[in-house]
């Protein structure tokens, strides 16, 4: 009987939901188990020796759970512990594999920032780009770093806006009190740079915020002293998610990879581990999902 070998797909909490809804309807035929981390979450406040260490942890689970190809659906994740598991573990981890029964398998491990970054240059027309992420992600520098490789003459900022995680998880990604911290950081942002016309969602959560953040462009505010507040149009910016570009990015993959792709069962099947409380993490996702979850238990240590 044919083991069902899956794709797995690991975030520190819920975000990375929004990427295996994209890759699940861009590949459906394939089987899945999605893990979240979320007892530990957030990782974007962590330090990078304990993301690396949580995030190969996440990694090697589902390899023991028969994923042959593992997506790091966590733009910090990415950032803080992708390069450091593709180079220094996994050449160990399919050494392992090739003394084992399992000769003909082979594992590895993707990240979300590179398909995010290679769609950049063909949206900006000023080329001015803001990147907007977790603590962690802006200090790697990683979205700065991938651009210059592959457009150079982009003029590129960055915020941080670490409130928009802990307002998402908690459900409170639509209240008056969300639209504030959305203008606060994109007033930051645009502050830094008043050409940017493409702002790119540097986190998985952040889709759940993309009708308030479009909205507040659309007609967002400069204050002027001792004046309200005025309206002023900024039509022109376009907000990238990450969701399509991944699954894009994943489906090229396979075709130029056929012995990943050989390896992958296609039952249609999709699991989800929870390292939270089960019923908690099923009642979660239904804020990221069009349909409803049940969810496993899970410890990592």
């Amino acid at each position: 009987m044919r083991r069902i070998m899956k794709i797995g797909v690991f975030d520190s909490g819920y975000g990375g939901l929004t990427i295996l809804e994209a890759i699940r309807k861009e590949l459906p035929q394939y089987d899945y188990l999605y893990l979240g981390d979320n007892a530990r979450a957030p990782y974007g406040t962590h330090s990078f020796d304990v993301i690396y260490r949580y995030t190969l942890q996440a990694v090697k689970y589902l390899f023991s759970q028969d994923c042959a190809l593992v997506i790091l659906a966590c733009n910090t994740a990415s950032a803080k512990a992708l390069r450091t598991i593709q180079q220094k573990d996994l050449p160990e981890i399919n050494y392992q594999l090739q003394i084992t029964n399992y000769k003909s398998s082979k594992r590895n491990v993707l990240g979300v920032i590179r398909p995010t970054v290679e769609a950049v240059p063909s949206i900006t027309k000023t080329g001015h780009v803001g990147i907007l992420a977790t603590p962690a992600t802006v200090s790697s520098e990683s979205y700065v770093l991938e651009l210059e490789k592959i457009a150079p003459d982009l003029t590129i900022s960055q915020q941080a806006c670490p409130l928009w995680v802990p307002l998402i998880e908690a459900g409170e990604h639509h209240t008056p009190g969300a639209k504030y911290f959305v203008g606060e950081y994109l007033r930051q942002i645009l502050a830094k740079d008043p050409k940017i016309d493409t702002l790119v969602f540097g986190c998985t959560h952040y889709p759940l915020l993309k009708e308030v953040i479009d909205g507040w462009l659309a007609y967002h505010y400069q204050i002027e002293e001792s004046e309200f507040p005025k309206p002023q149009k900024a039509t022109h910016i376009t907000t990238i998610a990450q969701g399509e570009l991944v699954a894009d990015s994943l489906k090229n993959y396979l075709s130029r990879h056929p012995e990943y792709r050989e390896q992958l069962s296609q039952g249609g099947s999709c699991h989800y581990l929870t390292t939270e409380n089960a019923d908690r993490f099923s009642q979660s996702a239904s804020l990221f999902l069009s349909s409803p979850v049940q969810a496993e238990h899970i410890d990592l240590e």
